[in-house]
């Protein structure tokens, strides 16, 4: 087995997430997943944690992702402008590469467990926190950079959960705008 193989990251989390899918997310094993996609154990360990970093991996990164977005945006963008027009498209980046498949599955599998339902949620109050940081750092005060902070979680959650629903037809950008467009329409905000 050569010592740096190609795309050993991706066929672990193929291999997790067939396993998961086959025996139940508490029954797989790491030695299980590393023998499904030909690997070793320390190559598992030199890219995850532990078995649920296959279905969560990246989460460190968010603040800094957040941050670099935030900081890059027109100052002039409003909060609301900010939500629709840089954080919309850099939701969809997110899913870039990922197949619908892989998506729908990981959503099955993360709402069958109770554990890893909890680390999707405390993966959304990183991204929440470090939103509302942002808007912090761009002048909002505390009031509304929290109010900002969490209307950009919803409208992501919503989006992303009626695009799956819809098996990913329309594309998330166009569910991503459609969700934005109703959550201004409700809160009295025209939009853009």
């Amino acid at each position: 087995m050569g010592r740096w193989q190609p795309g050993a990251r991706e066929r672990l989390e193929q291999a997790a997430l067939e396993l998961f899918v086959e025996q139940g997310y508490t029954e797989t094993t790491v030695p299980q997943i590393t023998e499904r996609a030909g690997l070793t154990t320390r190559t598992f360990f030199r890219y995850f944690a532990d078995k649920r970093e296959v279905l969560f991996g990246g989460e460190d990164q968010v603040p800094e992702r957040v941050a670099r977005l935030m900081a890059e945006a027109p100052p002039s963008l409003g909060p609301m402008d900010l939500i629709a027009d840089c954080f919309g498209p850099a939701v969809a980046k997110l899913f870039e590469g990922r197949s619908l498949d892989y998506l729908l599955r990981r959503r099955s599998l993360i709402d069958a467990e109770p554990a890893l339902h909890e680390r999707e949620l405390r993966k959304f109050a990183l991204l929440a926190k470090a939103l509302e940081q942002g808007f912090r750092d761009r002048g909002a005060d505390d009031l509304n950079a929290r109010l900002a902070a969490e209307i950009a979680m919803v409208a992501f959650r919503v989006a992303v959960t009626r695009w799956l629903d819809q098996n990913g037809s329309p594309g998330l950008d166009v569910v991503l705008n459609e969700t934005l467009a109703a959550m201004r329409h409700l809160a009295g905000t025209p939009s853009a």
